[in-house]
């Protein structure tokens, strides 16, 4: 597994990230197909299975039911191992979404991820955009997140953007930004260029077009999405959800591959 630095935060990330989305959540997620929700024993196998492949970023919602508590007890004991980034923003109760950008509630929300987490800091917290981010960057959340970091509660800030205006405002106020880019989508690039040029850290959501890519026939579309990501120097890691093992493991072959060309 290659490692690249995460910006200017002084941490190193894995170029691939593990997402948990589908460890407390299978209600109103945009995936081809439905799936169950795994139990503790297979949800540690493929935590481990993804530390022995060398990943050592794992990201995570209050937006992704109860994934954040779950994660609280399966990486007990393994805190130091695993860079933790989490959301707030976007609430997820009995089947909706809900979203509450105030500074109290981010300041409610961090406190409650870090109880949940069960732990005394959270390496990055990215705001969980609803599609409005200069609204949501005009409200103070962003500040709101540096003044937790100043306390130490949380080493890193961002915003989990939907826009190209809205991603370039946001690093211009934090550390990182986590944007849409894939083969089908491309347009945030433009934010990627902008954080390339001034040393912030780029996280990639739906690197793998959340299984819904548009490929010419005999292409593998896990090497070429995987091409196509990290084509971009500005690009520090793609997180990508998975709670299949074989599917773990051809994602980093795939990537591994596109490394060594």
């Amino acid at each position: 597994m290659i490692y690249r630095p995460l910006g200017n935060t002084g941490m190193s990330v894995s170029c691939l990230g593990l997402g948990t989305v589908k460890l407390g959540r299978n209600q109103g997620v945009k995936y081809p197909q439905g799936f169950e929700i795994p139990n503790d024993m297979d949800a540690k196998a493929i935590i481990d299975l993804a530390a022995d492949l060398g990943m050592n970023l794992i990201d995570t919602a209050p937006a992704y039911g109860t994934s954040e508590e779950r994660l609280g007890t399966l990486l007990k004991g393994q805190r130091d191992r695993w860079i933790i980034c989490s959301k707030v923003g976007e609430e997820f109760e009995q089947g909706q979404s809900s979203f509450d950008f105030s500074p109290e509630h981010v300041r409610y929300s961090v406190e409650r991820s870090l109880k949940r987490l069960n732990t005394d800091y959270i390496d990055m917290v990215l705001v969980h955009s609803d599609g409005n981010d200069l609204d949501i960057i005009r409200k103070g959340t962003l500040e709101a997140l540096d003044d937790l970091r100043q306390q130490g509660k949380i080493r890193a800030t961002g915003m989990s953007t939907k826009t190209v205006e809205g991603g370039i405002a946001s690093l211009q106020h934090s550390d990182i930004v986590m944007v849409t880019y894939n083969i089908n989508e491309q347009d945030e690039g433009a934010v990627i260029d902008y954080a390339r040029d001034h040393g912030k850290g780029v996280l990639v959501k739906k690197a793998l077009a959340s299984g819904h890519l548009c490929l010419k026939p005999g292409e593998d579309p896990l090497t070429e999405s995987f091409r196509f990501v990290f084509s971009h120097p500005g690009v520090t890691s793609a997180i990508v959800g998975t709670i299949n093992p074989l599917h773990m493991k051809a994602n980093v072959d795939a990537l591994n591959r596109v490394m060594a060309q």
